[in-house]
């Protein structure tokens, strides 16, 4: 069954409550054990009311009712942490949901996963196009095998490595094993985040769903549009393909906003749930696409204070560069984790690698809490973020102020050759 309720206005809770109640109507829950799963504090979503109203609906008909925190290669999440995003407390746990568990994905615990499969030399040429030909692991969590039927639940938005978030990409990189999520990021870094950001059928999503079509049962996803903790949509289906494509189309027209021309300057305001620069790091994705040639984005978060509580020590070694300084030199840089490699690039922005020199086509600045010297460490700008008044990027025709970056798209009307697909 194929569902969907949802617009550009706010779609009321009882609405979306009615979706999910015939959505597991029709999957037949009770007495079933269900794993649903969601995803960490860096997404929007209204998670109040939809981990209540699945408890609601589910609790005391189903045989366990657990949850699975997508982290991909994000850290763990604290019960405090969890409690927060979830909007309950340390005592209703463990009183008025004490028949939950949540679990966090633990990607880099090789007893945590199994593998489903391989996708062969042969098959991974033709999906990159001929850019790579290797045998590439496929893992995912093994819990997923624990249960008698899994749902994703989450938002979808435009996405620097996939095109739009949501979907299979719940389990790749959400609970999937490191080298399957290594080896497609860097895959969409030699594409390029602005080729592939904001498009549905991109290389790197097909090469996802090859992986997911390897699992031995069927996904089912509620795919959430949003705005904020608004909810705006809902699209359901016993195929978790299906019901992220309907969510994409409307995806489009609530995170994407098109500019006539480019900007000199963009003040990209971080939200506090990006606490990290490896997060914090869309704020310039979202918005390079809009910035001028020798340009600059300013990601001003006086709250971040480290560049990945995970891979902080990784890119202290290798710095943030363009893609094509990595690929001048990738028998120095090969053994690194590829998808550290391609958060650098994502950050840096596109560019050139000439004469040894890396000459990025904007300028990547920091007015966070990350010390000045660490900075110029890993070779981004820095500015001091007492010194940032908004007003100087507010009404400005050359100039762009977002005071919650990260989640909505900024494009050209008439893109450039080097953000088409």
């Amino acid at each position: 069954m194929d569902l969907f309720r949802g617009s550009t206005s706010v779609l009321p809770q009882d609405d979306a409550r009615a979706v999910f109640e015939k959505a597991f109507a029709s999957e037949h829950l009770d007495g079933k054990s269900v794993l649903f799963i969601i995803p960490d504090s860096t997404r929007s979503f209204p998670s109040n009311f939809v981990f209540t109203a699945i408890h609601g609906i589910l609790s005391g008909k189903v045989r366990k009712l657990d949850f699975l925190i997508a982290l991909g290669t994000h850290r763990a999440m604290s019960d405090e942490a969890i409690n927060s995003m979830l909007g309950v407390t340390a005592e209703e746990m463990r009183s008025t949901f004490s028949d939950v568990r949540i679990f966090n994905h633990r990607w880099d615990d090789p007893d945590a996963l199994r593998q489903i499969g391989i996708i062969g030399s042969a098959r991974i040429a033709e999906l990159t196009d001929g850019r790579f030909a290797q045998e590439v692991p496929v893992a995912v969590n093994r819990m997923l095998f624990d249960y008698d039927r899994i749902i994703i639940v989450g938002p979808v938005f435009p996405h620097e490595v996939v095109g739009f978030s949501g979907g299979h990409k719940y389990i790749f990189p959400g609970v999937g094993g490191a080298d399957f999520i290594n080896f497609f990021h860097w895959f969409a870094a030699v594409i390029t985040s602005p080729k592939i950001i904001g498009n549905r059928d991109t290389p790197v999503r097909a090469l996802i769903e090859e992986a997911a079509s390897m699992l031995p049962f069927k996904v089912a996803a509620l795919c959430l549009s949003v705005v904020g903790s608004e909810l705006m949509g809902v699209s359901w289906s016993d195929s978790a393909y299906n019901a992220w494509t309907k969510a994409c189309e409307l995806s489009r027209q609530l995170h994407i906003v098109y500019c006539k021309s480019p900007y000199k300057s963009v003040l990209a305001c971080a939200p506090p749930m990006y606490d990290e620069l490896w997060t914090g790091g869309k704020c310039a994705y979202k918005t390079e696409c809009v910035v001028a040639d020798g340009g600059e984005i300013v990601i001003f978060a006086p709250h971040i204070k480290e560049v990945s509580f995970v891979h902080g020590k990784i890119i202290d070694m290798i710095g943030y560069h363009t893609r094509d300084y990595f690929l001048a030199q990738w028998d120095r840089f090969r053994n690194y984790p590829w998808g550290v490699i391609a958060h650098s690039t994502h950050v840096k922005g596109i560019g050139t690698y000439e004469n040894g020199v890396d000459r990025p086509r904007i300028n990547v600045k920091l007015a966070t809490g990350i010390p000045r010297e660490r900075c110029e460490r890993i070779n981004l700008g820095w500015v001091d973020y007492r010194n940032i008044d908004k007003a100087d990027w507010q009404g400005k025709t050359d100039r762009l102020c977002l005071s919650r970056a990260g989640e909505i798209l900024y494009r050209l009307e008439d893109p450039p050759a080097w953000q088409k697909l």
